[in-house]
């Protein structure tokens, strides 16, 4: 190399080497100028995970709130986070500045669902699989589910009641409606072998999915990813099956089957997996626990019940006693249920937060999230806040008779990401209400306080209850079973 090659690379070296101090320098100014936010990181690795899972949420987050405030540092799921607990901070990760703050969840999660699914991605991606799922999930669709709906809803109510002296764990039972609205959103229809198989593995991944992620032999998360892998493959086996008969099909499934990019490209069968078991993780557990809750809240408050039940009896009565279906018309004039729905997702708060990844070093409010670090925007602690909704702890429907104000309730999330299901959801719990209240009664077995968490909080063990269905035309109030 000549004199000139070496004054060059001199050149090069010292450029190099003086712009990766200005970039230290300037990360380091940067960190100085904004502090990290208060808080407690707990144990090594476990951090707070423990406290989380297994204490009750409103102690939990509203201690971490009183104690450092509104924004503060914590560690769960092995990952250094950063919980907000105001409209404003939680407007700022999911709406104003979203493109800064990818979704995501911790890597044992999203081993669970799969790094495909719509929760996961910003960008265009985002944007095709969020107008797929919004389609198949939007009111002109799902109006059309409402005679499986309510098929499925009978069925399984006259289930429980076979036996009025039997005890039904109604979280688990509520889990399986669900599982079952889910796969006919998704499939339209599915011959009872997979429905099984897809089942019986997908209970499996749901045990493991909220264990702690020790991936041994023998754990339920070790199970669970055997599981997933094998959801995988009778996911693809339903796949290469409907392309075989070039049937042209309803549902989640059938959308994302024939839905192609810009370059005319499908979606793999991977991809197309990974955004079903999304929809489902997200659609089961979530439904099954506000159905819960609801039938608690009702059983609980005797004249609540008759306000609820006076509002179905005139549908029912309009309907020739339950001869004729319900209708889509119906179903959106249960005004009151409306509102007693928003009050269970308000008190019962079954998503307590969210998790976001930033993107790059954020700062709010003089204080500095750094890159890589979770985000947790936490929505009970508002739901619960009493300067939003007074005397919080009291189950009133009517503070919904005026919207709550912006960003103070959000049962389905914020912004871009915001759960598309929603409107399914509420469909499903119309009719199951419905139809309990106008042709069963069902009374709580056991202790009617305390709450489990498994994460989401549902009624201590279950909420185990008797069902029994009532003779034609009888009048018999809710009580206990003849």
């Amino acid at each position: 190399m000549d004199m000139g090659g070496v004054v060059l690379l001199l050149y090069l070296l010292l450029f190099l080497l003086s712009c990766i101090f200005f970039r230290k320098h300037k990360r380091k100014s940067h960190q100085q100028k904004a502090k990290l936010p208060p808080g407690s990181m707990g144990w090594p690795y476990i951090g707070d995970t423990l406290q989380l899972y297994t204490k009750n949420p409103n102690v939990f987050f509203a201690a971490k709130q009183k104690r450092y405030g509104e924004i503060l540092k914590s560690h769960i799921l092995g990952c250094p986070c950063v919980m907000v607990a105001s409209p404003e901070a939680i407007r700022f990760v999911l709406v104003t500045q979203a493109h800064l703050f990818k979704p995501t969840y911790p890597k044992s999660k999203e081993q669970m669902i799969g790094s495909s699914a719509l929760f996961f991605h910003q960008g265009d991606y985002h944007t095709r699989l969020r107008k797929l799922v919004q389609g198949s999930l939007s009111l002109d669709p799902i109006r059309k589910l409402i005679s499986n709906i309510e098929a499925l809803a009978v069925s399984t109510l006259e289930s429980w009641a076979a036996d009025a002296h039997v005890v039904v764990n109604t979280f688990h039972e509520m889990k399986k409606f669900s599982f079952e609205v889910g796969i006919l959103a998704i499939f339209g229809s599915l011959d009872e072998y997979h429905k099984e198989k897809l089942k019986k593995n997908y209970i499996m991944v749901d045990k493991g999915y909220n264990s702690f992620p020790i991936n041994i032999p023998g754990t339920p998360y070790y199970k669970a990813v055997l599981a997933r892998k094998r959801l995988n493959q009778i996911l693809s086996e339903i796949i290469s099956e409907r392309k075989e008969r070039r049937v042209v099909e309803k549902g989640l499934l059938g959308c994302l089957m024939n839905s192609k990019d810009k370059e005319g490209n499908n979606l793999t069968d991977n991809q197309i997996a990974d955004n079903i078991i999304g929809v489902l993780f997200a659609a089961q557990d979530t439904t099954a626990s506000v159905l819960t809750w609801i039938l608690k809240y009702l059983h609980d408050d005797p004249k609540l019940l008759e306000t609820v039940k006076a509002e179905h009896k005139a549908i029912y009565e309009s309907n020739v006693e339950g001869k004729k279906p319900l209708t889509w018309a119906q179903t959106r004039s249960m005004v009151y249920t409306h509102k007693v729905i928003l009050e269970s997702l308000r008190m019962a708060s079954i998503i307590s937060f969210t998790f976001r990844e930033a993107v790059a070093d954020v700062e709010y409010k003089g204080y500095l999230i750094p890159k890589g670090w979770k985000v947790m925007p936490l929505f009970r602690n508002i739901h619960h806040d009493p300067g939003f909704f007074p005397d919080p702890q009291k189950f009133d429907p009517s503070r919904f008779e005026v919207s709550p104000k912006p960003n103070t309730f959000m049962p389905f999330g914020n912004g871009v990401h915001a759960c598309p299901g929603n409107e399914l959801a509420k469909l499903e719990m119309f009719i199951l209400i419905h139809h309990l209240l106008t042709k069963f009664r069902w009374d709580v077995v056991g202790s009617q306080s305390g709450i489990q968490y498994c994460p989401f909080p549902v009624p201590h063990h279950g909420l185990p209850a008797k069902f029994w269905k009532l003779e034609s035309g009888s009048q018999r109030q809710h009580g206990c079973p003849p």
